[in-house]
């Protein structure tokens, strides 16, 4: 029999208990250091890593935009307003999978394949967590049916914005512009931070002319968001800075009956105070609506006013480019005066054309088939009833350089300097012009065809009427200017005191020559003067638009309106103490006399009445 004590060994068993508790304790210590030391890098060394992507996980700062400045007519009327729109945004970041979003929302409510498109051109150019539109001007209903199924949409959100809108429409739509969205183009040129929560921009007109102090300065908001990037609060913001508002020299309700007096008829009418430069009324005639541009034209509505006869997209007063036919008249015949080419005695024969030496072919007077204007002929009566012959004949004498020269003195053959973009230059013509231009020396039927304010001359309705406020106000380099004020500060342009130099009885033989034209039984618009009340100095024209042989008549029954003659009309009031000029076209009136003299008595009759403080006169009473 074996005895167990054989077997027992006590103190190497104590032995290898000890060990085991030490390999255990040092396990378990090193293990603690372990853990101590990753604790300790991770809350302590790397603190502020990881509280900075907390941060980004909950706290964004988003930028704030600023309001788009306002603009008003001279008598505060609301031109330009902001209103409140909600769009549809997304905030990528939220999302794993945006197509698979973007098919969610398309399953509650309508997205187009346009609206996809232009929501990931925009994506390409944001910042990160920035909300990028996907739709514009939700309607009550789709608001609702995203907010009840909110849940379904991680990193959508429903956006109140403030947008453009044109309380008054077409009445201003070239004069304004419009606001649009910023395409590929325009955000190379941009400063982006600038335009950091507003995707537009203005595009055409004032917007766009004075986009620097419409924009505003864009602020920031700390918002803190949750695991869906809904806002939970606002922890701290810089507020944005408003545009300016801006004031315009415009009256609108000058405007107004500017625009009727068209009765749907194309063309342009601009006029202008004679003492400040200011624009009383600036009309391009048809028009169409700015709003529809706001937030993105459809290409069905845009292929109709591209595709349009009327052209009603064309700015007829700044970038339509007319012969000013016999608008001219006085301006050359001021000319011929202050460059002694001919004085206030001189007068000619009109036996109803003109020939000159070594040309066969003649050159026509309008009131040939009556033989002319008879005997005796002198320049003011050759205004008053438009005589072509004189004018003929004394273009000769001047020539083309003096008519050149002091044109551009007047306002023609260059731009005015109006604060729109888009003014066209027009052409003055003259020898240099024609070699460069043409290749071909001048001769002096050249200088005859521009006598008359045709041949290569051309001019926009804005040049009239600047050319009509300079000769109203006896040489002062008067300048077209659309804006008044902005935040009530006044809004000054380019000054030049300089004025033309021409001699008092110069001028004022001309005004009452072009007064007479209205006012004397032989003027041409003398169809405009019954029942008025005050004085207006005029001239009427009409311009070819198609020419016609010498042997040939002019006849719009055998030929389509669109090749009829432009009528033209330019004038100021009163002749005593002139403080409004008006130049204006009719596209295809024919006769200046019967289709745009009368436009022009519309507008300066609410101009007068506005003055003399009628106001209560209503718009029907002018238009009667």
């Amino acid at each position: 029999m074996i005895n167990d004590a054989t077997f027992s060994d006590p103190a190497r068993e104590r032995r290898i208990f000890a060990g085991r508790l030490l390999l255990s304790f040092s396990v378990i210590v090193v293990i603690f250091i372990a853990v101590t030391a990753r604790y300790f890098h991770l809350q302590v060394t790397r603190h502020q890593d990881f509280a900075t992507q907390s941060d980004n996980n909950r706290v964004h700062v988003r930028p704030a935009p600023a309001s788009r400045g306002l603009i008003y007519d001279r008598n505060g009327i609301l031109l330009a307003d902001n209103r409140p729109t909600y769009n549809l945004t997304v905030v990528t970041e939220r999302t794993n999978d945006i197509d698979r979003l973007i098919a969610t929302i398309g399953s509650l409510i309508d997205i187009s394949e346009d609206d996809i498109k232009s929501f990931k051109k925009r994506l390409r150019r944001r910042i990160p967590y920035e909300k990028t539109t996907l739709k514009f001007n939700l309607t009550e209903q789709e608001r609702g049916i995203l907010a009840v199924n909110g849940y379904l949409l991680a990193g959508v959100q429903v956006s109140a914005r403030l947008t453009r809108f044109y309380p008054e429409g077409e009445l201003f739509a070239h004069v304004i512009g419009y606001v649009g969205r910023i395409n590929e183009q325009e955000i190379q040129r941009i400063d982006r931070a600038k335009y950091s929560g507003t995707d537009s921009i203005g595009k055409i007109g004032l917007e766009s002319f004075y986009e620097a102090q419409l924009l505003g300065s864009v602020g920031t908001e700390q918002v803190e968001t949750n695991a869906r990037g809904r806002v939970m609060r606002i922890l701290d913001n810089v507020d944005p800075v408003p545009g300016e508002n801006l004031t315009i020299h415009i009256d609108s309700r000058l405007q107004r009956v500017a625009y009727k007096a068209f009765k749907g008829e194309r063309g342009a009418l601009v006029a202008i105070d004679v003492t400040t430069g200011g624009i009383l009324a600036m009309i391009s005639a048809p028009s169409y609506d700015p709003n529809l541009f706001v937030s993105g034209i459809s290409q069905v509505e845009y292929s109709a006013l591209l595709d349009s006869p009327a052209q009603p997209l064309f700015d007829r007063s700044i970038r339509g480019q007319y012969p000013p036919g016999s608008t001219i008249k006085p301006l050359f015949g001021l000319i011929g005066l202050a460059s002694n080419s001919i004085s206030m005695d001189y007068a000619i024969d009109d036996p109803g054309y003109f020939i000159m030496e070594g040309i066969e072919r003649p050159w026509r007077d309008h009131n040939s088939k009556l033989g002319g204007h008879g005997k005796g002929v002198g320049l003011a009566r050759a205004i008053i009833e438009s005589c072509d012959v004189f004018f003929y004949k004394m273009s000769i004498k001047i020539g083309i350089d003096l008519l050149s020269k002091y044109s551009k003195k007047f306002g023609l053959g260059q731009v005015t300097g109006i604060d729109i973009h888009g003014e066209q230059p027009g052409i003055m013509p003259s020898r240099s012009w024609k070699k460069s231009a043409r290749g071909e020396s001048w001769f002096n039927g050249d200088t005859i065809n521009v006598s008359i304010g045709q041949g290569f001359m051309l001019t926009t309705p804005l040049q009239l009427g600047v050319m009509m406020a300079r000769i109203a106000s006896k040489g002062k380099m008067v300048k077209p200017q659309l804006v008044k004020s902005s935040n009530g500060n006044p809004v000054i342009g380019s000054e030049n005191t300089e004025s033309i130099g021409i001699d008092a009885e110069h001028w004022a033989y001309i005004h009452q020559a072009m007064k007479a034209v209205v006012h004397s039984p032989r003027g041409t618009a003398r169809r405009i003067n019954r029942d008025l009340n005050y004085t207006i100095a005029g001239k009427t024209g009409t311009a070819q638009v198609i020419s016609i042989k010498a042997e040939e008549e002019y006849d719009s029954s055998k030929i389509d309106k669109s090749q009829w003659d432009h009528a033209l009309f330019v004038a100021f009031a009163p002749v005593e103490n002139p403080q409004i000029a008006i130049g204006l076209i009719v596209e295809n009136g024919e006769h200046g006399s019967s289709a745009a003299a009368p436009i022009a008595r519309l507008v300066m009759d609410a101009y007068m009445k506005s003055k003399a403080g009628s106001h209560q006169s209503t718009e029907s009473e002018v238009l009667h």
